[in-house]
């Protein structure tokens, strides 16, 4: 009797061990993230101009030989330009014909946009701001701003002028470094301005929580930029008044906003990339929470929900559409919406397609 006492004993004491070592790796193991409090607003109802809806369920799907067409832009010709996880850059056509590769740029191409010459500029999360000619030459324009490396070139647009409008998402945390930019939640973010007849590079807005897309307004008197992580959309006026100075246009959206881009009536488009994780949002008024969280396995950590979301907008921030589409089978998550010709293509970071739909009549 004494020998099963001593033996559960020995076992208690093993089991009071391990939960101890790992209530101490959970609460004091160093991390790399210094999170700072934050108490979002409360998340918006999916009711009223965002009601559920299945407007995405019908979207067609073409392939984009690889995973990951993280935005999507159409050349002068009509063909569907899109780039890969891998570091490719594909050209199809409208249906997937005629297949080929453009450039690779060694790093991950995420926005990207058409200059007046056919050139294609991309922001590239590892290597910078990029030119790709038609034919595929590959130019670095720029790496960085104020002796500041970009750490997450992310999204791009262009004027009439040929100024190219790009967002830095966070010059800390770069592209395998996602979660810690979101648990963190600091301003790492910034809004810049490349003049290509000179190289000249100009920061119109720093301090921006994941400065993710980027969209110029049809009259060229403001630029938008996303704040993925504090759930809105950013004005930075051009000329005006108020030039110089950056303003919320759109607060507490029911989603993170990713990739924005402007429609040929003006409107704006901008794709959520998850609805909003009430997990996420519990946990970020506590930073040591975020902590510990931190510490967790990956799939133990918050995770976006499949949701296709993806809204449009006037000049004044007031909802005008919402199409949506949940569960597994839909077309998400959405990271980019472009507008061609009839059409609404949408890319992916994840799916192996690009998605299309026709152009819902403006309500």
């Amino acid at each position: 009797m004494a020998r099963g006492w001593s033996k559960l004993r020995i076992a208690l004491v093993a089991l009071l061990t391990v939960v101890a070592l790992l209530a101490a790796y959970l609460l004091l193991w160093p991390v790399p993230i210094d999170p700072v409090a934050w108490t979002p607003p409360p998340a918006p109802r999916l009711e009223g101009v965002y009601a559920p809806n299945d407007r995405l369920a019908a979207v067609e799907r073409v392939p984009a030989g690889g995973v990951g067409p993280e935005d999507v832009a159409i050349d002068g010709l009509g063909r569907i330009v899109a780039g890969l996880a891998d570091g490719r850059i594909v050209r199809m056509g409208r249906e997937g014909a005629a297949f080929e590769v453009l450039a690779n740029t060694g790093g991950r191409p995420l926005g990207l946009h058409h200059d007046a010459a056919g050139n294609l500029i991309v922001a590239d999360a590892v290597k910078g701001l990029l030119s790709v000619s038609p034919t595929g030459e590959l130019k670095v324009l720029a790496t960085e701003h104020g002796g500041r490396p970009f750490k997450f070139t992310d999204d791009v647009d262009i004027a009439a002028d040929g100024t190219i409008y790009f967002s830095d998402a966070s010059w800390r945390w770069g592209l395998r470094e996602v979660i810690e930019d979101v648990l963190e939640h600091r301003p790492y973010g910034r809004l810049l301005a490349y003049e290509p007849a000179t190289g000249e590079i100009r920061l119109l807005a720093d301090g921006l929580y994941f400065a993710n897309g980027v969209a110029v307004a049809a009259d060229e008197s403001f630029v938008l930029v996303n704040e993925t992580t504090s759930y809105r959309v950013m004005r930075h006026w051009l000329v005006g008044e108020r030039a110089g100075q950056t303003e919320v246009l759109v607060d507490n959206l029911p989603g993170m906003p990713d990739g924005i881009s402007r429609g040929n009536d003006g409107r704006f488009w901008i794709a959520l990339f998850t609805p909003r994780v009430p997990d996420l949002d519990a946990m970020m008024p506590r930073p040591w929470l975020r902590k510990v969280v931190y510490r967790l396995p990956r799939f133990l950590q918050p995770a976006p929900v499949r949701h296709a979301f993806v809204l449009s907008i006037d000049e004044r921030g007031q909802v005008l559409d919402n199409l949506q589409h949940r569960g597994g089978g839909s077309f998400s998550p959405i990271t980019s919406v472009q507008e061609h010709d009839g059409w609404l293509y949408l890319g992916s970071l994840e799916r192996p397609h690009v998605a299309r739909l026709p152009l819902p009549p403006r309500p």
